[in-house]
């Protein structure tokens, strides 16, 4: 029963991370693919870019929400199986952040997975989702980069979860290998902060 409930929340994670909303209403209200625009990512930071800020916090409540609600929903379903809340909450996010960043709805193209990512840990360790926004709030408000702050961010949620010991094993190894994942999705925004290039953030305006 408990690897039915597991393979039911990958197939609806997936499913449901891969709706993504700034390619919804990049299309709808503003009849562009945002993944034509701008830096080319299906994501907040590029919405916003792109379009201003009217739709892009919606876009960024939509794609923390999805998250939530399929791992909140499967992660209780498991845990009154007596199976382990973190692991569930670790492999439904991992398969949320694949649908998010190669959706079957949009030909597979979609965003990087850091906002499923910030949603999911949560779940998993309030302490280190509490870490992540914090390194996240810093860096964006002094740098600017919004690349580097996200990727410090998930970086150090799997540090703290690894040196607290504060999910089992499995758990930071899954969380991990989500981080490596999107670092490897922001390779294009590496290249760009090596070259000097990369360009700076404002959420404020």
């Amino acid at each position: 029963m408990k690897i039915a409930t597991l393979i039911i929340a990958a197939i609806c994670a997936y499913l449901i991370g891969g709706w993504n909303p700034a390619i919804e209403f990049s299309k709808r209200i503003y009849h562009k693919d945002i993944r034509t625009v701008g830096s080319g990512n299906a994501g907040f930071t590029n919405f916003k870019r792109a379009f201003g800020s009217k739709y892009a916090w919606i876009v960024f409540a939509l794609d923390l929400t999805k998250a939530a609600i399929v791992v909140a929903v499967f992660s209780v379903l498991y845990w009154v199986q007596d199976g382990s809340f973190q692991l569930c909450a670790a492999i439904t996010g991992a398969f949320a952040i694949l649908g998010h960043s190669f959706p079957i709805w949009y030909g597979f193209k979609g965003g990087k997975g850091f906002t499923v990512y910030m949603s999911v840990i949560w779940f998993i360790s309030w302490i280190a989702g509490l870490i992540a926004f914090a390194i996240l709030a810093i860096l964006l408000l002094t740098t600017r980069y919004m690349s580097v702050s996200t990727l410090s961010a998930i970086t150090g949620s799997v540090i703290y979860l690894a040196v607290a010991q504060a999910a089992p094993p499995a758990v930071i190894l899954i969380c991990a290998a989500e981080v490596v994942f999107i670092i490897a999705r922001h390779h294009a925004n590496l290249v760009r902060l090596f070259k000097g290039t990369e360009s700076k953030t404002n959420i404020f305006k």
